[in-house]
């Protein structure tokens, strides 16, 4: 047998909540937009489903009883948790300005020099970008969108693509003569590691495939920032393995090549998340239509750099 006792209807406990605030059973209705009968109904069924009384009426005034301000302690917390909740899910206080908390990485080479763009189309709409590596929370803050590299499950928000990513071992052109065995080279190249929790897959396959086709592999360089590490490429300091969504730019101006045929799928894309109820959101849908858009430029990339390079091997991770 259930232990749960059946609440009284919520249209008694508002009509108490307001006629216990005002001790007026005239202003509560005024508030309620019902006449005054109504909330003198409402309170007496009230009273008949709690077997008692929760005000003293008098000839002018009422006044709640010891059990109705007990009552009505709880009453009011309970509203005005109910109120919080469903404006936390329809009203927004800063309609005008973004909050976006974004991969390091990704915001500091990719997003933040393209921002300019999604700003001359939305000049009313105010930008906060927060990079981080971490999942920020949604809870007692203004945060409206994340730009996440993971598996797209986090629990109690929607996640949706924005583009997968593969992994190329990448360097500086100027490491690799074009004219000599390219394996050689690439033995003597030092490596640049990629600590970071989304790369920790990537190494040992990777140590794998030389180990097979006698390329020795030791790392010399272990960096935990992604940005760190394409500019120590770009500085012409090693070789690493990257995503080529972050590198696809460098390489299309031949600042940065892939001098191994080989990439890997990686296990983690890139994802916005959010509250669902975010997405519904007039500034939120602005900003994912336009870098949905911007986007297509990555996947579009790698469908061309896989058409000029149809040797390309994928090693399964």
């Amino acid at each position: 047998m259930s232990s749960h006792r059946v609440l009284p209807s919520l249209k008694s406990l508002q009509a108490f909540r307001y006629a216990a605030q005002m001790l007026s059973f005239k202003g509560a209705a005024e508030h309620l937009y019902v006449t005054q009968a109504a909330v003198s109904q409402q309170i007496k069924t009230l009273e008949q489903a709690l077997d008692i009384e929760l005000f003293e009426r008098h000839t002018r005034q009422v006044a709640l009883t010891s059990e109705g301000k007990y009552l009505y302690e709880y009453v009011e917390k309970a509203f005005a948790l109910l109120e919080e909740g469903v404006k936390g899910i329809t009203d927004d206080p800063n309609p005008n300005t973004l909050v976006i908390s974004a991969v390091l990485s990704f915001s500091n080479r990719w997003l933040v020099p393209k921002l300019g763009g999604f700003q001359a189309q939305e000049p009313d709409i105010n930008l906060r970008i927060s990079p981080s590596s971490r999942l920020a929370s949604f809870t007692d803050n203004d945060l409206d969108l994340c730009v996440r590299l993971g598996e797209g499950n986090y629990k109690g928000l929607q996640s949706t693509l924005l583009f997968e990513e593969f992994l190329l071992p990448v360097c500086h052109p100027s490491l690799i003569n074009a004219k000599q065995p390219i394996k050689k080279q690439l033995a003597k190249i030092p490596i640049i590691t990629d600590s970071g929790p989304d790369m920790k897959h990537v190494w040992p396959i990777l140590q794998q495939f030389s180990n097979t086709y006698n390329m020795p592999i030791n790392s010399q360089l272990q960096l935990s920032d992604s940005t760190a590490i394409v500019e120590a490429l770009l500085s012409r300091q090693g070789l690493s393995m990257m995503r080529f969504g972050l590198v696809y730019e460098q390489m299309e101006k031949g600042n940065l090549i892939c001098p191994l045929p080989i990439y890997m799928k990686s296990q983690y894309d890139m994802y916005l998340v959010a509250p669902a109820h975010h997405f519904k959101s007039p500034k939120v849908k602005k900003f994912k239509h336009w870098i949905e858009n911007e986007v297509k430029a990555i996947d579009l990339s790698w469908k061309e750099y896989l058409l000029q390079h149809p040797d390309f091997e994928e090693v399964k991770v």
